[in-house]
């Protein structure tokens, strides 16, 4: 049992594609969309040098979007037979004839979809057995368990294999479809020390399985991680400048998105509403959206859409240039698609030559944030508060760990206060960034 063997080709799923299409054509749809998708994987979690759960799944699915006109209805179903596509079809059909009418409802236009799909090397397959898979996930944990007598319980270590099949096309012509695989290996343990306990983790993240760090290297990480959180104090209410590590970093930028994406720009519930073509980030600063890396997490020859992706660059110098956009939120603002339904591809922060010791460095005196906790942030107004674990720094040096803090900003102000981008960039996400250091942050500690 493995995930290197898909039930369906390609072929067998552009067919379902077709006749989905053909079914609404002769129903007398004015247009329709249709995603077809089959998906295996395995994952397994070892817990104290034991195996704890073994999963494996096997899921495939149709959805389609059927339009009368500026009417619209959506149906979906996980059987694939000719008769199940059918139904859903006409499900689709008359559910369509009971909606109102969206004046920008409708499907791309032709000449945004793609016309080329470029191999972008995201596709490999790993025909690994549950007992080595076993294996894997024992190792890494052990291997955190093994590094300190301190580290004295888990969460557990789990390794995730998963490959997909998406067929994607429309009543314009338009069908393609790719495979994909993704691959990763995590471990969390708790550490304990004079009745205190603390937790942490690490994890690698592969399209491509021979590029996942060794299990040993996993598990020793996530132990040091965890043995360095260790005796934390809490801090005194302060305003002092903050670092936030990769991983955490591109949760920043994440709000940023999100203020940003089409969807909140017309329903007027964003902190940076209309704020196109105006400084949002310091004037040095650029990011750039990359959709065709190969091998990379976020990579995608076209959106949910079938809208070819491109090269952009969406920062340039501070200033925001558009918006992240895919058909229907870009009709509602009167814009053209940005090939973005369904999200961003590979969208990069450009980093400065300052690894995480120079950023240290650079802030002298002030916080690395290393865990948040809970969801204080305000899409609307900006608004951030969010519990916080970290490390207090000293003369540019890590001097203890910390916890039992919240960090309060706006974050209009926060992108304004960026100070540096490190190069520790985290390449294990759909947005690549390394380390960002902020000018100043409201701490509230004691």
């Amino acid at each position: 049992m493995s995930t290197a063997v898909m039930s369906l080709t390609e072929s067998d799923l552009k067919a379902c594609v077709e006749l989905a299409l053909k079914e609404a054509r002769q129903l007398g749809a004015s247009e329709a969309e249709v995603g077809v998708s089959v998906d295996t994987g395995l994952s397994v979690t070892a817990r104290m040098r034991e195996v704890e759960t073994l999963e494996y799944h096997r899921d495939r699915g149709m959805g389609i979007t059927v339009y009368r006109g500026k009417r619209k209805g959506s149906a979906s179903t996980a059987d694939l037979s000719v008769t199940a596509i059918r139904e859903t079809v006409a499900k689709a059909y008359s559910i369509a004839g009971f909606t109102a009418e969206d004046p920008c409802a409708g499907l791309p236009d032709a000449s945004d979809l793609a016309t080329h799909i470029p191999d972008l090397d995201l596709n490999h397959p790993w025909d690994i057995q549950p007992d080595d898979a076993r294996d894997l996930a024992i190792s890494c944990e052990a291997a955190a368990l093994d590094v300190d007598s301190r580290i004295s319980n888990s969460e557990g270590a789990t390794l995730s294999s998963h490959q997909g099949l998406r067929v994607f096309g429309n009543s314009l012509g338009f069908v393609a479809g790719y495979a994909s695989t993704s691959h990763s290996l995590s471990c969390s343990v708790v550490g304990q020390q004079n009745g205190e306990m603390q937790r942490d983790y690490w994890y690698s993240a592969v399209r491509d399985y021979r590029d996942m760090d060794s299990a040993v290297s996993i598990g020793e990480r996530a132990a040091k991680r965890t043995l360095e959180r260790l005796g934390a104090q809490r801090l005194s209410t302060c305003v002092v400048p903050v670092i936030f590590v990769p991983e955490l970093a591109r949760g920043l930028i994440g709000h940023f998105l999100g203020a940003i994406r089409g969807g909140s720009q017309y329903r007027r519930s964003s902190f940076l509403l209309d704020a196109a073509g105006q400084s949002v980030f310091p004037s040095w600063f650029s990011c750039v959206e990359r959709p065709h890396l190969r091998k990379a997490l976020g990579s995608a020859p076209f959106d949910a859409e079938g809208v070819t992706t491109r090269d952009r660059t969406l920062i340039d110098k501070g200033v925001l240039t558009g918006y992240v956009l895919s058909t229907y939120s870009a009709r509602k603002l009167g814009l053209k698609t940005t090939g973005n339904a369904g999200g961003v591809h590979n969208l990069i922060v450009e980093s400065g030559s300052d690894d995480f010791a120079a950023l240290l460095k650079k802030m002298n005196r002030g916080l690395v944030v290393t865990e948040l906790m809970g969801s204080g942030v305000n899409g609307v107004t900006g608004d951030y508060s969010r519990g916080a674990a970290g490390f207090w720094v000293e003369n540019g040096q890590l001097a203890y760990p910390v916890h039992e803090i919240t960090i309060a900003g706006n974050l209009k102000e926060m992108y304004q206060r960026i100070i540096a981008v490190g190069s520790d960039v985290d390449a294990r996400g759909g947005v690549r960034t390394g380390s960002i250091l902020l000018e100043s942050m409201t701490i509230a500690g004691m």
